[in-house]
């Protein structure tokens, strides 16, 4: 994605201490995209409220109360809900408008 699209210089990836956030395969390609990764401290959860944030709403809207077949049925529904995530529900932290639309007016 990163090498299709781009990113701003600044960007960062914020994840929880999860073994694959910390595996040298991972943290080396973000490295080679320059992309700065930052992580909870330990035992100190709120370090990522926003990634907590967007866990808590994936599971509040698409998760909870519902029984999967299939990996690939729930792979599906985490890509519907990331597309819908970015490109139209509406964040207050950004003025009430999509990822999306926030980047394109920064861009412009």
């Amino acid at each position: 994605m990163v090498r299709n699209r781009g990113h701003h210089p600044e960007l960062i990836f914020h994840s929880d201490r999860g073994r694959e956030y910390l595996s040298g395969l991972y943290r080396e390609r973000l490295r080679r995209y320059r992309i700065c990764q930052g992580m909870n401290r330990v035992k100190k959860m709120n370090d990522n409220a926003f990634i907590e944030s967007f866990f808590h709403q994936f599971k509040t809207e698409r998760i909870k109360h519902q029984e999967f077949d299939s990996a690939q049925q729930l792979r599906a529904i985490v890509t519907e809900y990331i597309c819908y995530y970015n490109n139209q529900r509406s964040h207050s932290s950004i003025g009430y408008v999509s990822p999306q639309d926030f980047e394109c007016k920064m861009k412009c």
